[in-house]
């Protein structure tokens, strides 16, 4: 069997990633999921989550996805995801702006001003980039 397997990471915007990986786990959105070279062919919905990925030189990366769907063939796996990003493209900064707004929108007293559902989807890819930053 073969150690490593093409993957690639895209969104509407770019091409995230492209690389020759040996492991990657990813988030579905019934659980974590592992891929390996020859793996059986599936297609999944993903979930918000840190995807780990293995290169076939051992190195190890963080990606921060927000949702998709991930193909799985035996040679090739290609993430659709809604957003990707390195840990090294995330602004801790930046993040943790949004956070403390997706927070206060979830904490206003007129409840019935703020799209709930947008702002917990907020607070959770919030809550994502961080870990991804191993915060």
């Amino acid at each position: 069997m073969a150690t490593g397997f093409d993957f690639e990471i895209l969104t509407r915007e770019r091409s995230v990633l492209s690389i020759q990986a040996e492991e990657i786990i990813a988030p579905g959105v019934d659980g974590y999921l592992g891929v390996l070279a020859g793996h059986a062919p599936l297609v999944t919905a993903l979930d918000v989550g840190v995807l780990t990925l293995r290169s076939v030189d051992g190195d190890e990366e963080l990606l921060a996805i927000s949702g998709g769907f991930m193909e799985v063939r035996p040679e090739k796996t290609v993430i659709l995801a809604e957003t990707a990003e390195r840990a090294e493209e995330i602004d801790r900064a930046r993040v943790e702006r949004a956070l403390r707004r997706a927070e206060e929108r979830l904490s206003a007293e007129d409840y019935s001003e703020i799209d709930s559902e947008r702002a917990r989807r907020a607070l959770a890819r919030a809550f994502n980039r961080l870990k991804t930053l191993g915060s």
